[in-house]
């Protein structure tokens, strides 16, 4: 959704590409936007606070990869790492 609002915002936009569609559930993942999200070719930015959509956790939930949790924590980046140091110089 951030790539349909910089389009909007974009003069001269012409195509955005999307490798989703074939996913049957793509369209079920958010709430808050017109369905379907493509519509004969194009799709509605929508105007509500922030992206314009809200995340929907049971749908998601359904489709995560056998043995993940969803939004668990991610101690693994709580330590620096060698490129940290490259960054920041």
């Amino acid at each position: 959704m951030a790539t349909v609002h910089c389009a909007v915002a974009t003069r001269n936009f012409l195509a955005l590409e999307n490798h989703s569609l074939d996913v049957p559930f793509w369209r079920d993942l958010v709430n808050g936007i017109e369905k379907p999200i493509v519509n004969k070719g194009y799709i509605a930015a929508p105007d509500a606070p922030g992206l314009g959509v809200t995340l929907n956790d049971e749908e998601s939930k359904k489709h995560l990869k056998p043995g993940t949790g969803y939004f668990e924590a991610t101690p693994r980046w709580d330590e620096k790492q060698s490129f940290d140091d490259y960054i920041s110089s």
